[in-house]
């Protein structure tokens, strides 16, 4: 991933997004996820997210994107999983029907992972290692 640069901060927020479907249903077809994907990465535009990877299987979605410092990770996250449970209602319904039939397409609850690769104990060796001024 390349590091960004704003006005007043320079950012790498990796992310690795894990959605499951409502009850573990296995829900998706390969069209299914091909269009998820497709859903996904105008989503992600519009908040100017990079959407890097993307792949799932029958229950789930994995996601990796490049987060700008300006967009919350729970907005990010919810608009994702609305946009992507509404189309795919529409587009699939009678396929959808037969796995879900409340009213919700994904789980409430979602993974998400840093992919900086650092744990608490290197990155604060690296702080404590940093050269302080004298004065």
């Amino acid at each position: 991933m390349n590091v960004n640069r704003g006005r007043h901060c320079v950012h790498e927020l990796g992310v690795h997004l894990v959605f499951v479907t409502g009850y573990r249903r296995e829900v998706f077809t390969a069209p299914m996820l091909t269009r998820c994907e497709e859903i996904m990465r105008d989503v992600c535009a519009s908040f100017e997210v990079d959407l890097i990877e993307s792949n799932g299987g029958d229950d789930h979605v994995h996601l990796l994107v490049n987060i700008p410092s300006k967009v919350a990770l729970s907005v990010l996250v919810n608009s994702l999983k609305s946009v992507s449970a509404r189309y795919p209602r529409k587009e699939y319904d009678t396929h959808v029907r037969k796995y879900l039939w409340g009213g919700h397409f994904w789980s409430r609850s979602y993974d998400a992972g840093s992919t900086c690769g650092a744990n608490l104990a290197t990155v604060r060796a690296s702080i404590q290692g940093q050269d302080r001024p004298a004065r």
